[in-house]
């Protein structure tokens, strides 16, 4: 009875043999998308390595003389590429120059979450839009939007310290999720597609911002020339979470609890569930009485909110004097990669964030250490981008198995009740 209906559940013929479920648990981890994700980003480090070793002087020097001294080239590729990756794990996770100093060997990865603070809420936006099938590219925009809401409030209207951080944090995520609602608003009545509208948003947010930046009175910083904004007041700013040397700051907390959010959102609510819904088919939606236009706009503000607080954060968190229509610094396209790393799901970005923030962590070190030119790391993001894209090609490379589609990890219900009366 037991076997029928699993047979019946899963679509497999009754009559055949069944698998024992030991080898499709198998099956599934090492040929899942967690598994792709890890070995994705293992052939980008091989890659990478690959050009270190070929833009190195010394491999270079060596390789004239290869046939009578091999050994020579050889320890001379080692040398590059565990000295760049040596030191890339030093600026990113901990100084090992620095062990008898804790206080100095641990900063290396207060800048790694640091820098993975506004990937991570970047890439919940952009993540959170893809589960209900949209692409949303219009993260600079949001971005820009939200950091000149929250900065306009935080430089030019003294309030209480810690109601004058929570209005400028507020102000900055409606001013996100207003610019990505219009997205939402324009896909659901009129079906502009949303790639178009949020690259046409990215270029008005922009020049929209540098404008106010250049105009007295609004953005621009009292008796200045510079396109900058007056410094953001203490009382707006994030507080730092272990002392000034580190600039680590309440803004990591912050990207935890709205990975927490997106997560529960995601599966545990039933706007979640109508998300999810909609992103697997929007026309068997409809049928089931979901109103698709509806769950476009929803998900489109708090995507825009999500991408909003890493703007927040660039100004409120980054205590450098104001900001300049240039703090997105390229955070908008890097969250979909990113997100593309996170397989979409909070987890999977919050943890694809932190090794994007230690990637750039460690860049400066292994830049400043070893004379290796930061677009290195570009490259091995780059890499890793091309190889999420293409599962199949990773699976050939690593011989994994293909994952069933139909394999589910709990025992359906239906034969959980067939097993308890039978």
């Amino acid at each position: 009875m037991h076997e029928q209906v699993v047979a019946h559940e899963t679509g497999r013929d009754a009559s055949e043999p069944p698998v024992p479920r030991s080898n499709q648990i198998v099956k599934e981890i090492f040929g899942g998308s967690a598994a792709i994700s890890v070995l994705a980003v293992f052939l980008a480090l091989v890659f990478g390595g690959i050009l270190i070793v070929l833009t190195d002087e010394t491999v270079a020097q060596t390789s004239a003389y290869f046939f009578s001294r091999p050994t020579d080239m050889l320890v001379a590729m080692w040398d590059a590429v565990a000295g760049a990756y040596s030191a890339l794990f030093r600026g990113s996770v901990f100084n090992t120059l620095r062990a008898d100093d804790l206080a100095v060997a641990f900063r290396p990865l207060t800048e790694t979450l640091a820098n993975a603070t506004p990937l991570i809420a970047a890439g919940l936006g952009v993540a959170l839009a893809f589960r209900v099938g949209l692409f949303n590219i219009g993260g600079r925009g949001q971005m820009l939007i939200a950091a000149a809401a929250a900065g306009y409030v935080g430089a030019y209207i003294p309030m209480p310290p810690v109601i004058h951080l929570l209005v400028a944090l507020i102000v900055g995520l409606i001013g996100g999720a207003l610019w990505g609602g219009i997205v939402g608003l324009l896909k659901a009545r009129t079906g502009a597609h949303e790639v178009i509208v949020t690259i046409m948003l990215n270029y008005i947010a922009f020049y929209l911002v540098s404008f106010l930046l250049r105009t007295p009175g609004a953005l621009q910083a009292p008796g200045q020339n510079n396109p900058k904004s007056g410094p953001i007041l203490e009382s707006a700013q994030f507080p730092a979470l272990l002392g000034d040397q580190y600039n680590l700051n309440l803004g990591f907390i912050l990207v935890i609890v709205a990975t927490i959010y997106v997560w529960y959102l995601l599966n545990r609510s039933a706007m979640g569930f109508r998300f999810r819904a909609v992103g697997e088919n929007p026309n068997a939606a409809r049928v089931a009485g979901i109103k698709v236009e509806r769950v476009y706009v929803q998900v489109m503000l708090i995507a825009g909110a999500l991408v909003g607080l890493a703007g927040v954060y660039q100004v409120l968190g980054n205590f450098t004097g104001g900001f300049a229509s240039g703090l997105d610094a390229s955070i908008g396209f890097d969250a979909i990669t990113v997100a593309l790393l996170g397989r979409s799901k909070p987890w999977g970005v919050f943890f694809a964030g932190i090794l994007f923030g230690a990637l750039k962590a460690g860049s400066y070190t292994m830049q400043a250490a070893e004379g290796i030119p930061v677009d290195i790391v570009l490259v091995v993001q780059s890499f890793i981008v091309l190889f999420i894209a293409a599962p199949p090609l990773v699976r050939s490379i690593f011989r994994l198995p293909t994952p069933d589609p139909l394999f589910q990890w709990r025992t359906p219900k239906l034969a959980r009740k067939a097993e308890v009366t039978k």
